[in-house]
């Protein structure tokens, strides 16, 4: 069978490998299946792109994070004359693990009167929650605040419409290519998203986390809605969190998405990291650990490394 060439990082070229071609072969079998839903009415040329496998701008677009229009016939969580305000309110329980009222109208310089207005709204379709405060969370004399976070349901209404496409496309390549070829797509599929992002210089402090403040910013523009945090405590470090999860999904079935994820960051920041959770497993975050205190990953044994991971 005849071989080409592709393009790998770094300007090097080598031979197409069985899961290559098995990856080509469901793009072409994803698109000819999927033509047929989009022919144009006048009969011109169409240009039909496969969600996950074509390796275009797809991959790296905001929009997978569905903080929808005003006018999008989509009802519900983002939905209303109040849109505007109420996407603003969705955000911000996105990126925070919980958050109360006051919080909220802080941020976003509204009434408490007003910002409950629409998490009670929310509560009541089912798309946010209100639970009481833990101690630590409590400062002062009084009731403590409630503090409120989006819920399963309220997550799943900002999920991408591709899953199931998404889904039905890795399970055919893992039939035709094996479970190699899953894990060839699914690291292919993060170092797309992270290109641009320049490894770490050295292993000083600084050097990691401005790195990881691109690789955050990087999943970002991917649809991650991605923050860091400085953390302090026995084992420093920096926590990388994703909000959000465009594929979530989809990684249910096929965690090989997941630990592509975390061997790309790894790469990158040249230091071992650890996920602490993942949304995938119910948790409102994919929480990654970078500690700044140990060795560069790249100078540990293999059997050192798998006892410092065991450590954390």
């Amino acid at each position: 069978m005849p071989t080409s060439s592709v393009r790998v990082s770094g300007g090097a070229s080598m031979s197409s490998s069985p899961c290559s071609l098995a990856i080509d072969e469901l793009r072409e079998s994803c698109r000819a299946a999927t033509t047929a839903l989009y022919l144009p009415s006048d009969g011109g040329p169409i240009g039909v792109r496969v969600p996950l496998l074509d390796r275009t701008i797809q991959l790296r677009h905001t929009d997978v994070v569905k903080i929808l229009p005003v006018d999008s016939p989509v009802s519900g969580v983002l939905a209303g004359q109040d849109g505007s305000t109420r996407r603003s309110i969705v955000r911000l329980l996105l990126e925070s693990p919980s958050i109360t009222a006051v919080d909220i109208g802080r941020s976003l310089d509204l009434s408490a009167a007003g910002v409950r207005r629409h998490l009670d709204a929310l509560v009541e379709g089912g798309d946010a929650e209100a639970n009481p405060a833990a101690a630590w969370q409590h400062a002062g004399r009084g009731r403590p605040a409630k503090r409120y976070r989006l819920t399963g349901a309220g997550r799943a209404k900002l999920e991408h419409s591709y899953d199931d496409l998404a889904a039905a496309a890795m399970r055919q390549l893992r039939e035709i290519g094996g479970e190699e070829a899953v894990r060839t797509f699914a690291r292919r599929r993060i170092d797309t998203i992270l290109a641009g992002v320049a490894r770490a210089e050295s292993d000083d402090h600084g050097a990691v986390e401005a790195a990881a403040e691109d690789v955050a910013d990087a999943l970002t523009q991917a649809g991650y809605a991605t923050t860091t945090t400085r953390v302090g405590g026995p084992i420093q470090g920096i926590q990388i969190c994703q909000h959000h999860c465009p594929v979530s999904h989809v990684a249910e079935e096929f965690p090989e998405l997941c630990e592509a994820e975390q061997a790309a960051i790894s790469d990158v920041l040249g230091t071992h990291v650890q996920r602490l959770s993942t949304i995938v497993n119910g948790d409102c975050a994919c929480t990654t650990h970078v500690p700044l205190n140990l060795i560069p990953f790249s100078d540990l044994t293999p059997s050192a490394r798998d006892e410092q991971g065991a450590t954390l």
